[in-house]
């Protein structure tokens, strides 16, 4: 007995040596981090080739499609997607198999034409498609309604006389839409700026006078200069209409007429298309050119057709400005208070129910902070503000309103917690032995607290810093209570006083993604965009991060000395 026990004894002491020695748990670590990174990569990865790849220029097939039963028709359009289904699933949607197959490929085409079939996307079946081909000559228009209209370009017009027809159509439709991209170039310049610009004024004008009025100090002299400036103002006014007039009809003034494959006209003006292609013509030089160009369009342009096509570009500004100005605001108040606690509160019951306090704050669902930004900034704030202020401007709110400023206030609230502790800790790792040599050689509290203490916790700071930024960035549910909309017609950053608007709603990545997925009335051109609008929230988020994380590693290789 004693023997056995002595030979099994050398491998339960390595085992359990093995065990005591916490390799395992350093294993288990390794492989939860693995396992994680597989999953994160695997969903980016995911997101990236579902929202990157809607920019590719696909072929355009034009092919019979007969279904058991009925009359043979022709259809066309880009295939996007495709699924095996069984065949009692046809049969419950009211087609024939008559076969028996069990199995059926079903793709989804895109084929436009919304104005003209009701439907951009319609599921067919794969085995009842005869006779594909890819004709070179067919078209692809992207339009500023109705979607991509598929199709062969018949004719040209000028003012409703034919100008070119055949095969000389197609180079006079891409001069003349070339024409018209440049003509609407000029008009979005007047229309969003020089007259936006006017209109600006005019108000200010208005407001100014009002606030003269309320004040009483309303006089004959000032009410001329305001009259005269207003006068001056709308002769600018005219000028730029008349001038819009004219832009407006050369815009208007050419036109084409074109046939769908099932043999229905469409005739409309140039000015309608926004992009024309021949995919199936398209090399691949070509078509890596069209995919940049496209991408471009996504983050540099604004949103059309109810966000499902254009780009996001008020979206990206809105997200960034946002987020700018939280962490303008949430940085020095989280510091001071995380200062306050750590160098100046007397440690007692009260000082540790205060952290008790931040750490719960922390954990509170951000649609209550939104609730609060709702009623307490905005309605009580928000109004006192508006009648002390701006009252020349009620009852129209100023400040009483949902807006920029109200959101970056509610998101600094919600991140406040995350800065403080953050903070905390990185004073509490500070020696106790710097402080007191500070002390010795003659500097005040003060002096030491700014000199040496808080350089040497900057780095956690910025650690606060960044996970404040990670989280409001990605936060939708307040936002959509204190100022974030689906659509905002202009920056809240521009060249009218006072430049930046904190009053104006904005647009947000993560409302814009909400309301694409889930609010779209056309599902199926809006799921790509879901993909690369969530992809692109994560690629700045990444950089506002880096961007963090590249200031707190100088901060710390800086202090590193004092540290050691």
């Amino acid at each position: 007995m004693t023997m056995n026990n002595s030979l099994q004894s050398p491998g339960k002491r390595s085992v359990g040596a093995w065990i005591n020695s916490g390799a395992p748990w350093v294993w288990l670590n390794a492989g939860a981090v693995a396992i994680s990174l597989v999953l994160v990569i695997g969903l980016l990865g995911l997101i990236a080739v579902r929202g990157l790849g809607h920019f590719w220029p696909g072929q355009i097939m034009v092919a019979d499609y007969q279904p058991p039963g009925q009359a043979v028709r022709m259809v066309a359009g880009e295939i996007t997607d495709s699924e095996e289904v069984p065949a009692a699933r046809l049969e419950s949607s009211g087609l024939e198999v008559v076969n028996g197959q069990e199995l059926y490929t079903r793709d989804l085409l895109k084929q436009g034409n919304r104005d003209l079939s009701g439907a951009d996307f319609v599921w067919i079946v794969d085995e009842w498609l005869s006779n594909r081909q890819y004709p070179e000559d067919i078209m692809v228009l992207e339009r500023r309604e109705w979607g991509n209209f598929y199709g062969f370009l018949e004719s040209v017009q000028e003012d409703g006389a034919t100008i070119a027809s055949g095969e000389s159509a197609w180079t006079v439709f891409n001069e003349r839409l070339d024409r018209a991209l440049g003509i609407y170039q000029a008009i979005y310049q007047i229309e969003k700026h020089d007259i936006g610009s006017i209109n600006a004024a005019i108000e200010q004008l208005r407001l100014a006078e009002r606030r003269l009025e309320l004040s009483g100090d309303m006089d004959p002299v000032r009410q001329a200069e305001i009259q005269a400036e207003r006068k001056r103002l709308n002769q600018e006014y005219q000028q730029l209409e008349t001038q819009l007039g004219d832009l407006y009809r050369a815009f208007n003034r050419d036109s084409f007429v074109a046939r769908t494959v099932a043999g229905q006209t469409l005739e409309q003006p140039i000015s309608k298309v926004v992009r024309a292609y021949q995919p199936n013509t398209l090399s691949l030089t070509d078509k890596i050119g069209f995919y940049f160009d496209k991408v471009g369009e996504f983050i540099l342009d604004d949103p059309r057709e109810a966000n499902t096509e254009g780009g996001v570009f008020p979206a990206i500004f809105g997200t960034v400005m946002m987020v700018i100005l939280m962490s303008i605001m949430v940085t020095p108040f989280g510091v001071i208070a995380a200062v306050y606690l750590r160098e100046y509160a007397s440690q007692g019951w009260m000082t540790r129910a205060i952290r008790v306090a931040v750490n719960n704050l922390a954990g509170v669902p951000s649609i209550v902070y939104g609730v609060f930004g709702l009623g307490f900034f905005i309605y009580f704030a928000g109004a006192k503000i508006d009648n002390l202020f701006f009252a020349e401007a009620l009852p129209s709110p100023t400040f009483g309103t949902p807006g920029l400023l109200w959101a970056s206030i509610t998101l600094a609230l919600l991140t406040l917690p995350v800065v403080i502790v953050a903070t905390e800790e990185g004073l509490s790792r500070i020696p106790r032995s710097v402080r007191e040599g500070s002390l010795a050689l003659g500097a005040t509290k003060a002096e030491t607290l700014w000199r040496v203490v808080l350089p040497m916790a900057s780095p956690a700071m910025m650690t606060g810093l960044i996970l404040a930024v990670a989280r409001a960035a990605g936060e939708v549910a307040p936002l959509m209570l204190v100022g974030v909309v689906k659509l905002a017609p202009s920056l809240p950053l521009d060249g009218n006083y006072p430049y930046l608007h904190l009053d104006q709603k904005f647009m947000h990545l993560g409302f814009h993604i909400f309301d694409v997925g889930f609010q779209s009335p056309n599902v199926e051109a809006a799921r790509p965009l879901v993909y690369a609008t969530a992809l692109l929230l994560v690629m700045v988020i990444a950089v506002l991060n880096l961007s963090a994380v590249a200031i707190r590693n100088r901060l710390r290789e800086k202090y590193k000395s004092l540290e050691d």
